[in-house]
This record gives structure tokens, C-alpha cells and sequence, in this order.
């Protein structure tokens, strides 16, 4: 069982994000953490979650560094029994909200996995995403996160934004691996509906290039890559869950949590939430669905495809692709030797 926690309140929105998250509704912080609260304690129920069943806890948004520590207080106060012992706890952080205090706070809390948001360390592209951080925060931040005590550290990288070059990609991997991470996620830049740069999509380069050389360079430095966009010598177990379809909650506003064949949407608008925490919307997924999901999460992720949810078919695709040196066969499972094809591959398996 994982749980999935959402903030939805961000200190400036960057121009690529189309995530759900506020940059006006600061005075609503504290009900609106009253009414996680709330809700949490309404999913615990209904998913019938047992004592030491949580395996990992991740806080994301928006900006969970927006939201003081003692206000999650009472979230970790009712999570606490669900917990195994050798739990995950992640939250997402920007490096100019994620202070020395908030980080012990939050590491007091019990959390032990912190994500950075830095996109790149050079100042000039920051500005051009509209981060509210400049290079000199994000290695402060990260290295204040090693000096507390924080065991597992990771930092997100934007590549394929116009002006991006192999060399600009390659001091940001170099300034990264300068600093006490144990994982990356390098994110090609996309351009989503709702966001700023939708109005203006020529910002994305489209350089397939750039794409494998920020993958041989973190690899070659030791982070292999263990989905299309997650390199590590730490594995974050919250991501795998996802890609292993196990069940989730998700809280907050705009979150959606997934129970065996359905997924649960919760109130997107902030207000409408916080009024009432337990509206939501929900997605039944037929066997045909959780199988396309099962195929297209196993391909993109070490994971890999378990060869009994196939029909005689789709074996016999998988083999030939074996055969073909585009999958490996091990252990009654394919695994993909090659992310970037994924859903080419899937949608061969499938047809």
C-alpha cells in the first residue's frame, strides 16, 4: 500500500507545469491541511488499510516546502500505526522554500527521502522556466538535506528546452553529481494545455540526440536507469509501486488513488476541496484496461511484463521481440533493453 499526499500551493508557477497547484490561496494553508486530514482518515477506511501494511508515503505538488512542518503534524500522527518499519517517506521540495529548519522539521516528521526540484543549474534557463531559485539555492538546499541526516536525495533535470545544448546538459549533470544525491529524474521537456508555454510550444526543442546523451552521461556515472526517466544508485520504491499497479491512496486536492480495478479523482478546484474534502469522481477500469497499463508501465520500467497476463498472441510477439534482441526473457518475465521504444513495443504487443 502507498500513499500519495497532495500540496497544492506553489510560490510561483513554472511555465512548463500543468500540475494542480495554487500561487493565491497561502491563507487557506491551514484548513486546507484540516481537510487532508479529514479525508485521510476517510480513505484508511475505505481502502481497509491494516496496521504496518504503508510502504512508502510521498508528498508532492505543487510545493510541500510551502507548508510548515507542523502542520503535517497531525497527517503523521494518523499515518503513523500504518507504517512498516523500514517505510519511505519522500516529499518533493524547491530549493528556495526548502530551508535548513523546514528540512529538519520535515526529517523529525520522519521523512527520509527528499526530492528536489532543480530543472538546471544554470541561472539564465531558471529564469527562462520561471523556477524561483537560482543555482547557488539549489546546491545550499541539497547539501544542508545531506548535513541533517536526510539518507536519500534526488534532484529532477528539464533537457530539450530550446538553447539547450550538450554542453549546458552536460555541466548541469556534472554540478549534480558534484552533490550528495543518489538519484535523478530527467524530464524531456513536453508542452501541456494550462500552461504558459502551451501559448508559445516552439520552446521545445525536438532533439532526440540530447535525449540519449543525458542518458549515457548519468550513466556512465554510475545512476542506471531503472525507468525512462529515473536514474539511481537508490531506487525509489514509491515510483516502482506505481509501476507495479499496487494500490494507492491519494489525498489532496486534485489527487487520484487507484484500488484494484478503480481510480478515485478527487475535487480539483481548492475551495470546492477544502468544503468538501470526500467529493470525488471515480473510474472503474475494465480487464482490458489494467492490462494495457500492466504492459505499458512493465516496458518503460525495470518491472518488466509478467508472461502469464498474456494471451497465446501477445506471447508470441514477445517472443519474436526476444528473438530480436528488443526484450529479454528471465525468470517467466520480459523486461525492455530499451526505454525509449516502450510504447512502441506495447502497442506492437497489444495490436
Amino acid at each position: 500500500m502507498l500513499v500519495y499526499i497532495h500540496i497544492a500551493y506553489c510560490d510561483s508557477k513554472c511555465h512548463y507545469c500543468s500540475f494542480n497547484s495554487y500561487v493565491d490561496k497561502f491563507d487557506t494553508r491551514e484548513k486546507y491541511m484540516l481537510s487532508l486530514k479529514e479525508e485521510l482518515m476517510f480513505e484508511l477506511d475505505k481502502f481497509e488499510v491494516k496496521k504496518e501494511s504503508i510502504e512508502t508515503i510521498f508528498i508532492g505538488g505543487g510545493t510541500p516546502s510551502t507548508i510548515k512542518p507542523k502542520l503535517y503534524e497531525p497527517i503523521f500522527n494518523i499515518l503513523s500505526p500504518f507504517m512498516t518499519k523500514d517505510i519511505e517517506i519522500t516529499t518533493e521540495a524547491n530549493p528556495n522554500s526548502a530551508s535548513k529548519e523546514w528540512l529538519e522539521g520535515m526529517r523529525d516528521l520522519g521523512v527520509n527521502r527528499v526530492s528536489f526540484g532543480v530543472q538546471s543549474f544554470n541561472n539564465n534557463k531558471l529564469k527562462e522556466l520561471n523556477r524561483s531559485h537560482c543555482k547557488d539555492e539549489a546546491i545550499n538546499a541539497i547539501n544542508n538535506a545531506k548535513d541533517i541526516g536526510i539518507e536519500n536525495i534526488s534532484l529532477d533535470l528539464i533537457y530539450n528546452y530550446k538553447g539547450d545544448t550538450k554542453e549546458l546538459l552536460l555541466n548541469d549533470i556534472n554540478q549534480a553529481f558534484k552533490l550528495p544525491i543518489n538519484h535523478i529524474s530527467a524530464y524531456e521537456l513536453t508542452i501541456e494545455e494550462n500552461t504558459h508555454f502551451f501559448k508559445t510550444p516552439k520552446v521545445r526543442q525536438d532533439n532526440e540526440e540530447l535525449a540519449f546523451f543525458v542518458k549515457d552521461e548519468i550513466e556512465k556515472r554510475g545512476f542506471k536507469a531503472y525507468e525512462i526517466s529515473n536514474f539511481g544508485s537508490y531506487q525509489s520504491r514509491h515510483n516502482k509501486g506505481y509501476w507495479e499497479l499496487k494500490d494507492y491512496i491519494g489525498i489532496g486536492c486534485g489527487a487520484v488513488g487507484f484500488k484494484k480495478d478503480r481510480r478515485f479523482y478527487t475535487q480539483k478546484d481548492i475551495d470546492k476541496y477544502i468544503k468538501n474534502p470526500l467529493d470525488r469522481e471515480i473510474e472503474i477500469l475494465s480487464k482490458e484496461d489494467i492490462l494495457t497499463e500492466k504492459i505499458f508501465l512493465g516496458l518503460r520500467s525495470i518491472i518488466g511484463i509478467d508472461k502469464n497476463i498474456l494471451d497465446k498472441d501477445m506471447i508470441q510477439k514477445a517472443d519474436f521481440l526476444v528473438q530480436k534482441d528488443k526484450l529479454k526473457y528471465e525468470n517467466n518475465r520480459y523486461y525492455n533493453l530499451d526505454f525509449f521504444i516502450s510504447d512502441e513495443i506495447a502497442l506492437y504487443i497489444l495490436e
